[in-house]
């Protein structure tokens, strides 16, 4: 049974976003691996920004200085 955890920054993804990840990786291990639907598990794990880092530094300070965002969006 694949088991898939996926974490990213807390925000960083509507529940309708969540719904087409949760749906797109269980389809990539259907295609990919011949995986039935029903044997995949996916989990989505919302990280707080303060306990996620980059570059040595708190994701948003990174952001900050690289000019870059968690998204297409622009938000975090």
């Amino acid at each position: 049974m694949p088991y898939i955890n996926i974490k990213f920054t807390k925000g960083s993804a509507t529940r309708e976003q969540k719904a087409r990840i949760i749906e797109g990786m269980t389809n990539v291990l259907r295609d990919v691996i011949d995986k039935a639907p029903s044997a995949t598990w996916v989990v989505i794990e919302e990280v707080e920004h303060e306990d996620w880092g980059a570059g040595g530094l708190p994701i948003l300070e990174y952001w900050k200085q690289t000019g870059t965002t968690a998204s297409a969006s622009g938000k975090p």
